[in-house]
């Protein structure tokens, strides 16, 4: 697994890649994590893959990310994970899988994107961007970050800049691609009902699947179904896609 830098105009963002020892013929896995996670926190998400190709970064202001002064709105996150794609050439065609407000980044993405995305994997969060209210920081801060030990993986500087920057915007316009929407069941989840059927209506072809012991964080209380869900889903997707290459063929 390599850790490297890319410049996205002069903000370093960190990133992993395990294309060193992957196996080239499956497509390649990009990773956009949650709000104040790193690339690293991904690390056995991505060996439960092996052998096909994970990218995970860490967005500004998160990790071994620099933490610019200003520029913590949609589209600046858009532009972090476009410089990590376009400096890995990862145009030709990838699947994106996001988890939390990590969703908002990869639908930001995939809407000024769509023709490069084979697949999205979407993690219990509904399809909106959201903006933080006034008193959000200093909670997320004192009520989390410092009490669980985590203000190593989001500086304050990006705290307040995701605060007082963010704009809200519901993401509406269909996409055709195939997606998967990962939904815990229990008391924790963001994704309610309603959410759901919103995702619905932007992709046909949706594929959702609950985990019945999970609120918000699939990953910590059920890894081993996570693990064998996605990769049902890329081995079935990528089975669809080269059954439609024959057929043109």
């Amino acid at each position: 697994m390599r850790s490297e830098w890319v410049d996205n105009n002069g903000c370093r963002i960190h990133y992993l890649d395990t294309g060193g020892g992957a196996d080239l013929s499956f497509i390649p896995l990009v990773i956009c994590p949650g709000l104040s996670m790193t690339a690293e926190e991904y690390a056995e998400f991505m060996a439960s893959l092996h052998p096909r190709r994970c990218v995970a970064l860490s967005f500004r202001g998160r990790g071994r990310s620099d933490s610019p002064p200003s520029g913590y709105d949609l589209a600046q996150h858009v532009s972090d994970l476009e410089a990590v794609i376009d400096h890995l050439s990862l145009n030709g065609r990838f699947h994106l899988f996001a988890y939390s407000r990590g969703v908002s980044y990869a639908l930001g993405y995939a809407s000024r994107h769509e023709d490069k995305i084979a697949s999205l994997m979407l993690q219990d969060y509904p399809a909106i961007h959201k903006r933080m209210p006034d008193a959000w920081a200093d909670d997320y801060i004192h009520s989390y970050l410092i009490p669980f030990g985590r203000t190593s993986h989001i500086s304050e500087v990006a705290v307040r800049g995701i605060q007082a920057e963010s704009t809200q915007m519901t993401f509406e316009r269909p996409l055709s691609m195939p997606a998967l929407l990962l939904r815990g069941l229990l008391e924790g989840s963001l994704l309610p009902d309603e959410e759901v059927e919103r995702y619905r209506r932007i992709f046909p072809h949706l594929r959702v699947e609950a985990f019945s012991e999970s609120g918000h964080d699939i990953q910590s209380t059920e890894p081993d179904k996570l693990h064998r869900v996605v990769r049902r889903f890329l081995e079935e997707t990528e089975a669809e896609l080269a059954a439609k290459r024959e057929g043109k063929d």
